[in-house]
């Protein structure tokens, strides 16, 4: 999070419609052999007090969670690098604008007989998005396949204690300075984040 006050003004709720907007953050975790990462799909509950995923058995987080553990839960938004050209301003340098949001708490594992429906659940929240597409669904899987692949994962719970978000568009600079920086950063090509995907995808 970046430290100055102006770029955190978004209350809890935007913080919150923002994270669940994304769906996918990258869960950090302490643990005595060093940190821990992985990047996770997530569902948030409507009151914003926990983060629902599913580990891989063989993910180094899951083999971690025989206790709970701290954790922070990144959220990241579209980016982009701000040129000083961009403010129409004198004695400028380069930064970066950006949106994150940091949900904190502990994680724990979940009993193993929730994992089916916390799959339903999160297919169904997915696949809504893609309407009209139709949505698949759970069952459309062999049961004897279907079987083997929830043993493969495992349900996790983060327990959110604290919210905070980092809205970094330039605020720290004249209206002026802001609205050319924006107009530069959309003329300058680092957006387009689902087409570099499917570009990288095809040349996979």
């Amino acid at each position: 999070m970046h430290p100055n006050p102006i770029y955190h003004t978004a209350d809890a709720a935007k913080n919150l419609a923002f994270a669940r907007s994304r769906a996918f953050g990258s869960l950090s975790v302490a643990t005595e052999d060093g940190p821990l990462v992985s990047h996770i799909p997530f569902l948030l509950s409507d009151d914003g007090t926990t983060a629902e995923f599913h580990l891989v058995r063989s993910n180094p987080i899951a083999r971690a969670l025989h206790r709970p553990l701290r954790a922070i839960l990144a959220v990241n938004g579209p980016d982009s690098y701000i040129s000083p050209d961009w403010y129409g301003m004198e004695n400028q340098v380069p930064t970066w604008n950006y949106v994150a949001v940091h949900l904190k708490g502990d994680v724990t594992l979940q009993p193993q007989e929730t994992m089916r429906d916390l799959l339903d659940r999160q297919s169904a929240d997915y696949e809504q998005r893609l309407l009209p597409k139709t949505p698949w669904k759970v069952g459309k899987v062999d049961p004897d396949a279907l079987d083997m692949l929830l043993r493969m994962i495992l349900p996790c719970r983060l327990a959110i204690t604290a919210v905070d978000g980092t809205w970094k568009f330039s605020q720290n600079k004249p209206e002026a300075a802001r609205l050319g920086a924006a107009e530069g950063a959309e003329a300058g090509g680092f957006g387009a984040e689902v087409a570099l995907l499917a570009a990288m995808m095809r040349g996979a």
